[in-house]
């Protein structure tokens, strides 16, 4: 955090605009993405870290200079949905493509996964905007990139028969699994709250 808060201040003396931060970590976002297609998960991991290091960045450092803007929270929002898509596709597409590691069940879990996680941003939005603040869940987005970073500094070696050496589809499984939960879940949860603010008071 001394390491992260020194940048922030540096950056926020610059006079670097927070815009230009989230628009920086999401391009990076886009080249993981684009390793994840190519098969390259550890180097997708590593990239994933440093986009997210922007991702932290941009925020505190509107907060420290002063230009927190409601554009500045719509555009973060937006493209923290479009780097979660990029890397489940680039997933998806290695999975998909003509070669020995080639799964039809790992294209289908990083589906769930990336239309679960949407939903559940959207969820969360949506209500917000009728008056129930939502953050309810346990796999919300901090969790899923977590995720993607073990699975992908775990998987290395294809021909490896270590247990550590591939585990990007045990981490489809839980990013699935996990997504449609937390989805199930802030449904559920924004039901009730709905319904309590609809009943009659007495």
């Amino acid at each position: 955090m001394r390491i992260i808060n020194a940048m922030v201040r540096g950056l926020a003396s610059a006079g670097i605009s927070p815009n230009i931060l989230t628009t920086v970590g999401v391009t990076i976002n886009i080249g993981c993405g684009v390793l994840f297609g190519l098969g390259a998960f550890f180097w997708a991991g590593i990239v994933l870290i440093v986009a997210n290091l922007f991702d932290m960045l941009d925020g505190n450092v509107a907060r420290l200079s002063g230009r927190v803007t409601k554009f500045g929270g719509f555009l973060d929002s937006s493209l923290d949905r479009l780097s979660d898509m990029v890397v489940f596709l680039g997933i998806m597409m290695f999975y998909a493509g003509n070669s020995p590691q080639h799964s039809i069940l790992n294209v289908f879990l990083a589906g769930v996964g990336m239309i679960a996680s949407v939903m559940v941003s959207y969820t969360t939005a949506r209500s917000e905007g009728l008056g129930v603040k939502a953050n309810v869940g346990f796999l919300q987005r901090p969790e899923r990139v977590v995720l993607f970073i073990i699975g992908a500094l775990s998987t290395w070696n294809w021909e490896s028969t270590s247990s550590f050496a591939n585990r990007m589809p045990a981490v489809l499984w839980v990013l699935a699994v996990g997504s449609v939960w937390t989805l199930i879940h802030r449904m559920y949860y924004i039901w009730t709250e709905f319904r309590r603010m609809e009943r009659p008071s007495e």
